[in-house]
């Protein structure tokens, strides 16, 4: 019978924000994968566990998820951990469970500690939307080219960022994104948590005043202006979506979301009009 392979998600700082359940899981696997196994090694000392480790990082992932997986299939379990948070989010991992998957082994999630979740939880931006998008390219054009492909989203912007690019990437948000509201999320649950709140133009003067920006980082930016709506009548524009071939829901529901309508509304004076003729 095949084992499981659990993702265990492990502190981002403080030791003590691991659940009973993940310390349970990892001092009863045959075997944990993780990036560096000095880094896991103090984790598992702290909660004394002795399980074995190997080495499972974005260097020999291709040929260890294959190792892992046959493992996997000889009725191994394994628990897969990154250096610090949740795998696969920004971390190696997407190769041993999509392996784990069409080898037919059960992936099991083990929820716990996750920068960005808890950079979001405490920043006073939106929560209802969010779209992450890991770390923000390290060149300039490129860092740009992203930052206007979502200079209009309709949620909170979440990046992770080194600290040595921080300034740069701060310089490049304004000029990008204008006056909206940015957090800078600084070594979170650590001793020396901070959270800076301001445009990207106030929290890099703030930063550039200090000797070294050092610590993790998740950079937050508030979301964008809606978009004016489009003048004229609403059924007029769903007509004119169907007719371009559009089906007639979806040119309701892109109606809806243009305007700001609930999609109801505008489906009532589409069938009212209908009806009218």
């Amino acid at each position: 019978m095949a084992g499981v392979l659990y993702v265990v998600a492990t502190p981002i700082g403080n030791l003590e924000d691991i659940t009973y359940r993940a310390v349970r899981v990892l001092g009863e696997v045959s075997l944990i994968a993780c990036e560096d196994t000095r880094q896991t090694r103090k984790l598992l000392d702290h909660y004394g566990i002795r399980t074995p480790l190997v080495s499972y990082h974005e260097h020999n992932e291709q040929t260890r998820a294959a190792e892992l997986a046959e493992r996997l299939l000889g009725g191994a379990s394994v628990a897969l951990v990154s250096d610090a948070g949740t795998p696969l989010l920004s971390d190696p991992g997407y190769r041993i469970v999509t392996a784990a998957i069409a080898a037919g082994v059960r992936v099991e999630p083990i929820p716990g500690a996750s920068a960005l979740l808890s950079a979001l939880a405490a920043a006073g931006l939106p929560t209802d939307a969010f779209h992450f998008a890991g770390f923000l390219p390290s060149k300039t054009a490129a860092r740009r080219k992203t930052l206007e492909s979502l200079k209009t989203a309709q949620v909170t912007l979440v990046f992770y960022e080194a600290p040595h690019r921080i300034l740069e990437s701060l310089d490049d948000v304004a000029a990008i994104m204008g006056e909206r509201a940015v957090v800078v999320a600084r070594e979170v649950t650590k001793l020396h948590e901070e959270f800076l709140r301001g445009t990207a133009r106030e929290i890099r003067t703030a930063l550039e005043s200090r000797s070294a920006v050092k610590g993790e980082i998740t950079l937050l930016i508030g979301r964008g202006e809606a978009q004016p709506a489009e003048e004229g009548d609403p059924v007029e524009q769903v007509a004119r979506l169907v007719a371009g071939g559009m089906p007639r829901m979806e040119a309701i529901k892109a109606v809806a979301r243009e305007r700001g309508l609930g999609k109801r509304e505008v489906y009532r004076l589409v069938e009212g009009e209908g009806c009218s003729r």
